[in-house]
């Protein structure tokens, strides 16, 4: 009996979406179902990335997705104001959905939830059973149970404003804010000259997330600005691990011999939590495989995951810096003092490429943590009171 497909990527949002478009970007002969459960792909995001954080061929392939951006962007700190000039670019889920479902066409199954997923089988909530010669999970968060976590969490509206919010580009962090619950800033987004996302964002130690006090943070920073605020198009919301540590090994030993994508590979920047980029380079790395069955796919998939989590170690090392040794109100002094540094080094340290020349400027100077619980932290020491609660991470 013929296989329903060469492969089956469940779960439609970013990385099995790049796996799939690139996939048939370069080999349309491939045959692919790409299974969401929800309306539409990429559920409710919007994903934003440095145009150093990707190659020039990376950032051609990926430009139809892209909707807006700036040549610069700006932070805000109660010491520090700085402008940057690296190009920052954004992905609306919406855009992401309508290029990938006018490529993908009928590969494409919305409203397709899942009950089991097996190397080479996919079984439907409504019974059937579909066939592959490999499949791919891209579900959800990584397993808590094998990874050591801090959570940036936030919620984001996009605001319709009476007049011109006078941005000339994004401010990435405003930290001039009260801080409360870890470092707490505000991202923004100008969309258009009276349209802008604003999102209350948190580096906390759990992932409780207070919807009703966000949004009215927000409505508190528009009026600060000056903002007049017409409408709330729409509103996104998000928890997003921060990786301290953790045994990846683990959690390939229990995905079943079933590769992961994305988050639940624990694929994605462990500083910023920014994921599009090793998105990209996951897809780019199926896309190349010249054999996709499944002992093949996942023995790759694990090993470029692996890869990539070892390459990582320095930005878990200054996770836990930033969550054990410091407490809660001192985290917005760490982040100042990184902003501070010479601007390549910034737009390297986003790539995920410190040179060995940044790790020691970073890690240089008056710290502005405790020296002891630094070093504690660093070295993988135990957990202070500012550790993840396990009931607020499930």
């Amino acid at each position: 009996m013929r296989d329903d497909a060469d492969l089956i990527l469940v779960g439609g949002g970013l990385a099995n979406g790049l796996i799939a478009w690139r996939l048939r970007q370069q080999r349309p002969a491939v045959r692919l179902l790409l299974l969401e459960a929800g309306d539409a792909l990429g559920g409710n995001h919007t994903w934003s990335f440095h145009d150093t954080d990707l190659t020039p061929d990376q950032r051609r392939w990926i430009a139809p997705l892209v909707r807006w951006h700036w040549a610069s962007h700006e932070v805000r700190f109660p010491g520090l104001r700085r402008q940057l000039q690296g190009g920052y670019a954004s992905i609306p889920s919406e855009q992401f959905d309508t290029v990938l479902r006018w490529d993908l066409d009928d590969a494409v199954w919305l409203r397709s939830a899942v009950a089991d997923v097996q190397p080479r089988q996919v079984r439907l909530q409504d019974g059937r059973v579909l066939r592959a010669a490999a499949v791919i999970d891209g579900r959800g968060q990584p397993p808590l149970e094998h990874l050591d976590l801090g959570w940036q969490k936030f919620l984001g509206q996009v605001l319709q404003l009476a007049a011109p919010h006078g941005l000339p580009g994004p401010v990435l962090m405003d930290a001039t804010v009260d801080q409360h619950d870890g470092y707490r800033f505000i991202y923004t987004l100008p969309l258009d000259a009276r349209t802008v996302l604003v999102e209350d964002t948190f580096y906390a130690d759990g992932a409780a997330l207070d919807e009703g006090a966000l949004r009215g943070n927000i409505g508190e920073y528009a009026r600060r600005q000056g903002w007049q605020v017409e409408a709330v198009l729409r509103e996104e919301r998000g928890v997003l691990p921060i990786a301290l540590g953790g045994n990846p090994d683990a959690l390939w030993r229990d995905a079943a011999g079933v590769p992961r994508a994305g988050l639940a590979a624990a694929l994605f920047h462990p500083t910023t939590g920014y994921s599009l980029p090793e998105a990209v380079r996951l897809a780019e790395h199926v896309a190349a495989l010249p054999d996709l069955s499944a002992d093949v796919l996942f023995a790759s998939m694990r090993a470029h995951a692996l890869a990539r989590w070892r390459h990582q170690g320095f930005f878990r090392m200054l996770n836990r810096m930033l969550f054990r040794a410091a407490a809660p109100a001192q985290r917005r002094q760490v982040m100042q003092r990184f902003y501070g540094l010479p601007e390549p080094l910034v737009a390297r340290f986003y790539a995920g490429r410190p040179s060995w020349g940044d790790r020691l400027r970073i890690l240089a100077g008056k710290p502005p943590v405790p020296v002891g619980p630094a070093l504690r932290a660093a070295l993988g020491g135990r957990r202070t009171q500012h550790a993840i609660n396990p009931t607020e991470a499930t």
